[in-house]
């Protein structure tokens, strides 16, 4: 199989590049490749003839988003019906990563794949175009995939902040009525060419590792990792903290139709947590 990764320079993008090293694939980053460029989309598919492109490109200033949607568009729905458009002239299959924040947030059970949409952001809004968009051109060989709180060895995340103040603050306040699912970008990265390489219908599917947490829980596990005091780590509200964008108070997503068909569940967060500092952990250290 040939496989093109955009959005290759970012720490999911990266991961499929490590994940894939064993087959064709491509990466392209930023500067590789604008997805929403329709004629340099064009030359690249004619180029290298991907069997399965994997559009982990997206714009994730979720705050700079709420100023800057114009620019979230382009990237996160122009950019995904582009790379659809184009396959579907030429076959081949996406697998377009969206996001949690499609979601209201505000339930109290995992999100199945057919729940409501209900984005309260300029960054959801533009996913959820990206999602449509995909959906709508690639109807027999369109993939999205929704995953959430992501974390890897490239970039700036939430597991690296929280290693950095961990050497500097004595104490830290840290959001704990927010809940997720902590996905470690390379298990993330597994899931989706395990995706790629099965016979699963096109749709919608969600995947993130298993269990849940707040980021005050994901902060102390971080510490603990660190082998410093977890109760550094000091609980807070979404209130204390007010950001320009909304973010969900539960974002929890179920991998109900993920396991349907038959892909296997990613490991629990706090062992891919444990995991990749145990592989990975020096990219975690400041």
């Amino acid at each position: 199989m040939r496989w093109l990764i955009t959005g290759a320079g970012g720490q999911l993008g990266h991961d499929l590049v490590l994940t894939l090293n064993e087959h064709q694939v491509v990466g392209m980053g930023r500067t590789d490749l604008d997805i929403a460029d329709a004629m340099a989309v064009d030359a690249v598919l004619d180029a290298h003839r991907p069997d399965v492109v994997v559009n982990a490109a997206a714009y994730t200033a979720v705050d700079a988003a709420e100023t800057d949607e114009a620019a979230a568009y382009r990237v996160n729905a122009t950019g995904p019906a582009t790379l659809a458009a184009a396959l579907a002239r030429r076959g081949g299959r996406l697998i377009h990563v969206s996001t949690d924040y499609v979601f209201p947030g505000d339930a109290t059970a995992p999100y199945r794949t057919d729940a409501p949409t209900g984005p309260q952001s300029a960054y959801g809004r533009t996913k959820l175009a990206g999602e449509q968009a995909v959906r709508a051109l690639l109807p027999d060989a369109g993939y999205v995939v929704r995953t959430a709180w992501v974390y890897g060895a490239v970039g700036t995340n939430f597991v690296k902040t929280m290693a950095r103040l961990e050497q500097t603050q004595p104490t830290l306040k840290v959001v704990d009525d927010q809940h997720g699912s902590p996905t470690w970008s390379r298990d993330l990265a597994a899931g989706l060419v395990a995706l790629g390489r099965s016979e699963a219908a096109a749709g919608s599917y969600h995947c993130t590792n298993t269990g849940e947490t707040t980021w005050c829980g994901l902060a102390r596990a971080v510490f603990e990792e660190l082998g410093a005091d977890p109760a550094r780590v000091l609980p807070t509200t979404t209130a204390e903290f007010p950001r320009p964008a909304p973010r969900p108070s539960y974002s929890v997503l179920s991998d109900e139709q993920w396991r349907s068909a038959g892909l296997a569940p990613l490991p629990h967060w706090r062992d891919a947590l444990a995991t990749a500092f145990r592989d990975v952990g020096a990219a975690f250290r400041p």
